[in-house]
């Protein structure tokens, strides 16, 4: 009797197994396909590929201590990761290049601008916003610097670097992106809507409101052919659900219209659309990358969750090789929290900062299928 218990419950296992391995989910068709430990010390932001060019952009911050590192723009070869060579004296959070002028910006103060094709500074450009965000625009061939601070955009002609004017987007600016035909999307992190922008004018013409559905909104991403746009959260609910349930926004460009939303397997600080794969990808500090395939303009479903590094929450696409690029780095033990405040509110405990970033850990990730 005990014999025919242990084989049936072999028998059941066995079946229970396969019946589990054929209605679990396929892993999906994205692997991390490349690291390579680039190193180098400082803090980075957001990253940018140079299809035109075959470069890529990263925007490293400075190092104080007993060999500081001076802020830069490191630039490498986009097809083997190599690096190609830094311009120095740069503080900034994001490049953007034109691919027609051949000229490159970051989003810093003064605006740099440089030859993309020689890497050597043309001048710079002085500014009343403290830059985070930054994007080329083709319709008009103009560079859109995000400002924190002061709530706005800086509009750059990239032809020759003069400043056309300053547009007011009443909320913090995140991730902005262009439709080539005049309209510039804004993502607005602190008011959780998405304004939109007459890109010839100037002005800002509406603003897409889903406070009702999330908030900590940093990545948007658009389908410019079927006007979706695709906003990345870090939080959903109103009030904000917790813990934090992230989630992405998807809705219609024309009007506003809310068409789905979706699981985000983390808090995105960036989002781009691959219109040959007609997949959007969103990246997350907690180490994935979430990848949602658009079946339709009106039907969309999370296609995969890939697992890729701690801290790689900011990305870009090369558009030449269907590849996702990434960036994160290791740390060692974080600090200590700083001993209470007896004037502090009840309940609210202090916590302490991040490690130091280990030597030669900086790390750039190619996901592909």
């Amino acid at each position: 009797m005990r014999r025919s218990g242990l084989a049936l419950a072999a028998v059941i296992a066995v079946f229970a197994a396969v019946l589990f391995a054929q209605q679990a989910p396929p892993a999906g068709p994205y692997s991390v396909l490349k690291t390579s430990k680039v190193g180098g010390l400082g803090g980075f932001d957001y990253i940018y590929a140079d299809v035109a060019a075959r470069r890529f952009y990263i925007a490293r911050g400075a190092v104080q201590g007993e060999t500081p590192t001076p802020a830069r723009i490191t630039v490498f070869d986009l097809d083997t990761l190599a690096p190609v060579a830094d311009i120095p004296d740069i503080r900034a959070n994001g490049a953007a290049v034109d691919p027609k002028s051949g000229h490159g910006f970051a989003s810093s103060k003064p605006v740099a601008m440089w030859d993309s094709k020689t890497l050597k500074p043309i001048k710079t450009i002085d500014v009343a916003g403290t830059g985070d965000g930054i994007m080329f625009d083709p319709f008009n061939e103009r560079i859109w610097v995000f400002n924190h601070p002061t709530q706005d955009a800086t509009v750059i002609d990239a032809k020759d670097g003069t400043v056309v004017g300053t547009v007011p987007l009443d909320g913090v600016p995140e991730q902005g992106v262009s439709d080539g035909k005049g309209h510039v999307y804004v993502v607005i992190q602190d008011k959780a809507n998405v304004a939109v922008v007459d890109a010839k004018a100037m002005k800002v013409t509406a603003h897409y409101d889903f406070i009702e559905k999330a908030s900590r909104c940093n990545g948007l991403a658009l389908d410019a052919k079927n006007h979706v746009l695709f906003a990345a959260c870090g939080q959903s609910g109103n009030p904000p659900v917790t813990p934090a349930q992230p989630m992405m926004v998807i809705l219609n460009a024309d009007d506003g219209k809310i068409i789905t939303t979706l699981p985000l397997a983390g808090s995105s600080d960036g989002a781009v659309f691959n219109p040959a794969t007609m997949e959007v990808f969103s990246s997350h500090g907690n180490g994935t990358l979430t990848i949602v395939k658009e079946k339709s303009p009106t039907s969309f479903e999370v296609e995969q969750n890939l697992q890729t590094m701690p801290g790689a929450k900011c990305l870009t696409l090369d558009t030449k090789t269907n590849r996702i690029l990434t960036m994160a780095a290791e740390y060692g033990p974080a600090p200590p929290p700083p001993p209470p405040d007896p004037n502090a509110p009840a309940g609210g405990a202090r916590r302490g900062g991040r490690g130091p970033m280990l030597p030669g850990s900086f790390t750039i990730l190619v996901v592909g299928k």
